[in-house]
């Protein structure tokens, strides 16, 4: 039977996660191949790639049923990371967003992702087909809240936005009442003044920035190096590893948040178009494993998992070009990390997990 559920393994889904991961490697290799401190990091990418691929194996084998017996640990874990975060976190850059655990250090956010995708997925499973009755609709925003503040609180803006609208997208798949949109959209419209007061002093001036980059050129000068990135790469780009932005170092944090203009510049239009093709067939052979799962809770996950890499692709993407305000977001399997990239690859195991048990196996030999 274990091998019957393996032959059922999404091999183009595995391949395209691969090819995404090892573009993300070479052109890291590019952006940092002539700064001494910053020259290995490809290779450190690619072991981390080789550890999550293990975990993303890992995840897969087992059966994502099992996850409905331990959401409730699964969140007092994301809640309580999240927490720790406030008393154990250094403060970077006026953030708390790592946990150090000696051997690697964790970025609760980026489990938070993962865990809100299968606590949501379950708890509205548990509603199928009630989730237009109002009471239901806020018993499941009431599970997403407590991530939400306490990310909202790091303070983390991008991500906290990520899996608000991950959250949405799911609730909008299991069945929400129109209604209850407008009533979101009405919440978010009044609520802006308070998140605005409540904003850190820096992403109040992104968002200054955003609307008028004279406000402070200096702070513009990377947004700006980036949109000259991408715009001189024109068809075919300046040429592997040869892109003045990138190599002469004008552009800077180019192997996370500005991977894009990397590409932009020296692959082109041709390489921006390779990458946005290899990212929209992974999700479309995500929702392809919605549509074949078994039941609503892994139809949810899937629907999830996309939601979060569409997401955030959108924004990384958005900041690149210049349509969006700066969120220090990465692309997913593309930019440099490892926690985001972990993250990613467990939840393409959960959708693997999914697709392996589509269907009910019986127990004659193979």
């Amino acid at each position: 039977m274990e091998r019957r559920v393996w032959r059922q393994f999404d091999w183009v889904l595995f391949g395209l996660v691969v090819i995404l991961i090892l573009f993300g490697v070479i052109m890291i290799y590019s952006a940092n191949q002539n700064q001494e401190d910053l020259r290995d990091l490809w290779w450190t990418q690619l072991t981390r790639a080789g550890l999550g691929l293990a975990l993303m194996f890992t995840v897969a084998a087992v059966d994502y049923r099992h996850y409905l017996s331990f959401y409730k640990f699964f969140y007092v874990v994301m809640v309580g990371l999240l927490g720790a975060l406030f008393i154990a976190a250094e403060l970077t850059g006026g953030v708390l967003r790592w946990l150090d655990f000696s051997l690697f250090p964790v970025q609760p956010s980026e489990l938070a992702k993962i865990i809100v995708v299968i606590v949501s997925a379950k708890v509205m499973a548990d509603y199928d087909g009630e989730m237009y009755k109002v009471r239901n609709f806020f018993l499941t925003f009431l599970v997403v809240a407590p991530p939400l503040l306490l990310v909202y609180l790091q303070p983390d803006l991008g991500t906290t936005i990520i899996i608000g609208v991950t959250w949405f997208i799911m609730a909008m798949m299991a069945g929400i009442h129109m209604l209850h949109v407008v009533f979101l959209a009405a919440s978010g419209i009044l609520a802006l003044p308070v998140i605005w007061l409540t904003m850190a002093d820096y992403q109040r001036e992104r968002v200054f920035l955003f609307l008028n980059p004279s406000h402070d050129p200096d702070a513009y000068f990377n947004i700006n190096q980036a949109l000259i990135s991408i715009g001189s790469g024109q068809t075919m780009g300046k040429g592997f590893s040869i892109g003045t932005q990138n190599q002469l170092h004008f552009l800077r944090v180019r192997h996370t948040d500005f991977i894009f203009s990397v590409i932009g510049e020296e692959l082109g239009f041709v390489g921006a178009m390779l990458l946005f093709g290899l990212i929209l067939l992974l999700l479309w052979r995500i929702m392809r494993a919605s549509e074949k799962a078994s039941d609503n809770f892994g139809r949810l996950i899937c629907v999830g998992v996309a939601g979060v890499i569409f997401f955030q692709s959108f924004v990384n993407l958005g900041v690149n070009v210049g349509i969006l305000p700066v969120t220090g977001t990465p692309l997913p399997f593309v930019s440099y990390g490892g926690s985001s990239l972990w993250a990613f690859l467990i939840s393409i195991g959960l959708v693997e997990s999914v697709v392996m048990r589509h269907r009910t196996l019986d127990f004659e030999a193979s």
